[in-house]
């Protein structure tokens, strides 16, 4: 049976990771107890900031996290006690091809913590390797039907990276790629998971330019039945005036529900933080202040 969510979705996610450790904190695996700490500190005042926004008016119905277990798990608890909307990330972090950050035990975390999402982020080019695709595939159905049998919402965060052979053809731009290749890449990518059995509820599809591929992907989401499935826009760490154009494109177009945008809405604030330009209670007021700046941006072009 083909599920879906078809309401209104708001999500700040800040399950990075490896990448979050090492570009902003210089800390690398085996990390430290209290490089641990420093991390997962960090990771509260993101949370600070969804609180903050929420306080200020932006609908608890619409919005939610997104955050890892490694550097979240305090978050995810007290989240989850205030009736927000959770998504709980389930891949390992740091490695092209998805797999489960805890294994065959991923279940058991993913209960532990009984979020409203279970949440994957796959990188998955149709013309790439065919193999490694049919195992992520695999994989990703296993989680599905898991998260069928057990009522919970599946959120798929699709990448499409570029082939070599994909950038040689626009002259290496990758500008080009995104604009002329990835639409069409992403559409034959959602269709190759879907036939193999993986349905997730919520598709979170990297910013998109033109309208008309915002329509292609609502509709390729959507086809044989699958009309209740949503599709939720990247923000891709973009600067603000780029997240605004993909906010306000995607708005506009039926089946695009909402946005992810993470980084755009906290890394400068908590590298401010961490230099010491700026205090928590400011980190927490600008991360309020560019959530609820998206909010606003994709509720007005939607309407």
């Amino acid at each position: 049976m083909i599920g879906g969510y078809n309401k209104r979705l708001y999500i700040l996610p800040f399950d990075h990771r490896h990448s979050y450790g090492s570009e902003v904190f210089g800390y690398h695996e085996p990390m430290t107890p209290a490089q641990i700490d420093d991390i997962a500190l960090s990771k509260a005042v993101i949370y600070g900031g969804f609180k903050a926004a929420i306080a200020a008016g932006v609908s608890a119905d619409k919005a939610g996290l997104l955050v890892d277990e490694e550097f979240g798990a305090a978050i995810l608890e007290e989240a989850r006690s205030h009736g927000f909307i959770t998504c709980l990330s389930t891949e390992k972090s740091g490695q092209h091809d998805f797999d489960f950050e805890y294994g065959s035990a991923f279940k058991e975390h993913i209960e532990k913590f009984n979020p409203t999402f279970a949440k994957v982020l796959v990188r998955y080019n149709p013309q790439g390797d065919a193999a490694m695709n049919a195992v992520q595939a695999k994989r990703l159905k296993t989680l599905c039907d898991y998260l069928a049998e057990s009522k919970r919402y599946f959120m798929f965060e699709l990448l499409v990276p570029a082939e070599k052979s994909q950038l040689q053809q626009v002259g290496g731009d990758v500008h080009a790629y995104d604009l002329k290749l990835r639409p069409t890449l992403m559409k034959q990518a959602i269709e190759e998971l879907q036939n193999r059995g993986v349905e997730p509820d919520v598709w979170k599809i990297e910013g998109l330019d033109r309208p008309e591929n915002c329509r292609t992907i609502a509709a390729t989401v959507r086809r044989g039945g699958r009309d209740k499935v949503g599709c939720i826009i990247l923000g891709r760490g973009e600067n603000e005036a780029k997240v605004i154009q993909w906010l306000t494109t995607a708005a506009a177009v039926p089946g695009f529900i909402g946005f992810a945008v993470g980084r755009s809405s906290f890394l400068q604030s908590i590298v401010d933080l961490r230099s010491g330009k700026i205090g928590r209670g400011q980190a927490v007021e600008q991360i309020r202040q560019k959530f609820m700046e998206w909010v606003g941006v994709f509720e007005k072009a939607a309407a």
